[in-house]
């Protein structure tokens, strides 16, 4: 007899959870998403990487750009992160210092050694290109949660990989985006794409992620990130390496006053 109630229950159990997930707004569905996305990638602690960015012009002509990066999660609050520009020589020590938040303004200073001194970057001109490239300062800054209402659009095969695509509007002030689509891959709750829109409604980039690997059993990391623009045919890639996790780092290895010794 308690065979049957055992299925009877687990029945009604599972008719529940269909219902209550077929009950979800697109909204709510959304939100689910960049909630389980933030949830995975939580933890890490800290991260260092080289990179190698490729800067090409309508004609296809091409610059190159090397620097590195230094990352440190902060609870209950964006990240900080550090930029240093290694080559070439016209911006060698060239150094740009990232504290993200939600919805209040990015914090960012940008340290210019031909000019010696630490210059804050305005949060009303997040939207100019960092260092001629087609990413954009906000673009730079990590991702928060709460920076972005969501809306669930449907599911898409991209690549061969199934993805939720999601609408994501910026909810703080001064993006240069009215909202962005964002295919994000069901197994790794990690972006394959992201389409930016202009604050006119028009498709401006696209930012395509490829070449994944994992790092500490936990966290996927893209090799290869480009990002096109539509509207004049530039393009920029940026190539990571070398990913270090859990190097010990500390908020004075962040401060603003350590920008211009930074190494």
């Amino acid at each position: 007899m308690k065979k049957y109630v055992y299925i009877a229950l687990f029945t009604s159990l599972t008719f529940s959870a269909v219902c209550s997930h077929a009950d979800e707004t697109p909204e709510e569905k959304g939100m689910a998403i960049a909630r389980e996305t933030d949830r995975r990638d939580s933890g890490f602690g800290d991260s260092a990487y080289e990179s190698i960015f490729t800067l090409r012009n309508e004609q296809g002509e091409e610059s190159i750009r090397e620097f590195s990066i230094k990352t440190l999660e902060v609870k209950d609050d964006g990240d900080k992160e550090l930029g240093l520009f290694h080559k070439p020589a016209d911006v060698q020590g060239t150094a740009v210092l990232t504290f993200s938040h939600g919805l209040q303004p990015d914090d960012q200073w940008l340290y210019l050694p031909v000019l010696k001194r630490v210059k804050r970057i305005s949060s009303v001109n997040k939207s100019g290109p960092f260092v001629g490239s087609e990413f954009a300062f906000e673009d730079i800054a990590s991702w928060e949660i709460n920076k972005y209402t969501y809306r669930y659009l449907r599911d898409e095969v991209l690549d061969g990989q199934d993805c939720f695509v999601v609408e994501n509007t910026p909810a703080y002030e001064y993006s240069g985006y009215s909202k962005q689509i964002e295919w994000v891959d069901k197994a790794m709750y990690q972006p394959r794409k992201i389409d930016y829109y202009d604050r006119k409604g028009d498709l401006l980039k696209t930012l395509s992620f490829s070449d994944y690997h994992q790092y500490l059993n936990q966290y996927w990391r893209a090799s290869k990130l480009e990002m096109v623009n539509h509207q004049t045919g530039k393009s920029t890639v940026m190539a990571r390496n070398q990913y270090q996790f859990r190097n010990g780092f500390k908020d004075s290895d962040f401060a603003e006053n350590a920008l211009k010794n930074v190494q």
